[in-house]
């Protein structure tokens, strides 16, 4: 990427201010070992053995958005296998990584800001869909029913990228369902509440993350301030730390600490309309430095396409009334993918649009 374009440069509210970067107190770090002996199969064999965890589930989410997992049960091998077909990806020439370019019909593929132009932010990446193929709204437009199919772009090295992203998206899926379980508890909902949204189909992604040297770092993010759109994302970070979460308490940006083979768990959208604002999604960002490259591998857990996203019903009542609007998540999620491939007059889509008027 070399020097910064100025086309590239933050905009002045986004650019990284690091005399407001706190490190005095970092986001949650939660022990899962556990929950692997007593949650099985929907069936609690000692209540008490995971009480604890759950509620520091429900603290995490109502107090951060974010939290750390480690003991999560995901082979430290595989860890090793989907990083290394990842650098190795990110190695090639930029020609041999756009012949799996994704472009604006799409969401699977490669992608960087010299290629998409409207990008700005200070990275490369490529988008592996969960599920293949997905089934999703052909446009964002509440009156167009249409629906279209995605399907992944394998690039032909690494030999065995695609079966290693298959193998470990089977293993994402399994932390992910454990997670939803726990988040349920901690909501006072049943084990399984939150599973019939996956079952059948779900927009689930996995995403490769490739942060190079930035010459000027004080002018230019890794990834800009934002929330995630789905309902939990996953985060295998390497050794390199730069993501930041705003903490809630005081709106602080908080450097998230690498804690060796632990994933960063954090909640969007779907689960603060879920949870009727009980649990919120929170702003982070990633800031770059020019010595270092950095490497992540997100894995966003979102619903089926068709999946109508509103408070749920058991947490609702007169004192607490639904604080949004039903809306189709598909059409959410192409909405927000198109407003990322090409730059827009007007505010990208947010879950603030389907608030509700306070009574």
């Amino acid at each position: 990427m070399g020097e910064v374009d100025p086309a590239f440069i933050q905009a002045p509210e986004h650019r990284p201010n690091l005399s407001l970067v706190a490190e005095t107190q970092g986001i949650p770090v939660i022990d899962l070992s556990s929950i692997h002996r007593h949650l099985q199969n929907d069936t609690v064999s000692d209540p008490p053995a995971i009480e604890g965890v759950v509620k520091e589930i429900g603290r995490a989410c109502r107090e951060w958005g974010f939290f750390q997992v480690t003991n999560h049960g995901v082979p430290l091998n595989l860890r090793h296998r989907i990083e290394d077909v990842s650098r190795k990806f990110f190695s090639q020439s930029l020609e041999e990584k756009r012949k799996v370019a994704r472009d604006h019909t799409s969401l699977p593929g490669y992608y960087d800001s010299e290629h998409t132009k409207n990008v700005r932010d200070w990275k490369e990446g490529i988008d592996f869909l969960a599920k293949e193929p997905t089934l999703v709204p052909i446009s964002g437009d509440e009156d167009d029913d249409r629906t279209t199919q995605w399907t992944n772009r394998y690039p032909q090295s690494p030999p065995d990228l695609r079966e290693t992203v298959v193998e470990y998206v089977d293993e994402m899926e399994k932390l992910a369902f454990k997670l939803l379980e726990l988040i349920a508890l901690s909501l006072g909902l049943e084990t399984k509440k939150f599973h019939g949204y996956y079952l059948k189909d779900q927009s689930s992604f996995i995403r490769f993350n490739h942060y190079p040297p930035c010459p000027s770092p004080d002018l230019a993010l890794g990834v800009g301030r934002h929330k995630d759109p789905g309902a939990l994302t996953i985060l295998a970070p390497d050794e390199v730390e730069g993501l930041e979460v705003r903490r809630k308490s005081d709106q602080q940006w908080i450097r998230v600490k690498h804690i060796p083979q632990a994933f960063i768990i954090n909640i969007g959208d779907v689960f603060q309309v879920w949870s009727n604002d009980e649990y919120e999604s929170v702003e982070h960002r990633v800031i770059v430095n020019t010595e270092k490259e950095r490497f992540s591998i997100p894995f966003f857990f979102n619903p089926a396409h068709y999946t109508i996203v509103e408070p749920m019903k058991e947490l609702i009542n007169e004192q607490n009334p639904p604080k949004y609007k039903p809306y189709n998540f598909g059409k959410y999620l192409v909405n927000r993918k198109d407003s990322n491939f090409q730059k827009r007059d007007g505010e990208n889509l947010q879950i603030s649009h389907f608030r509700l008027p306070s009574i």
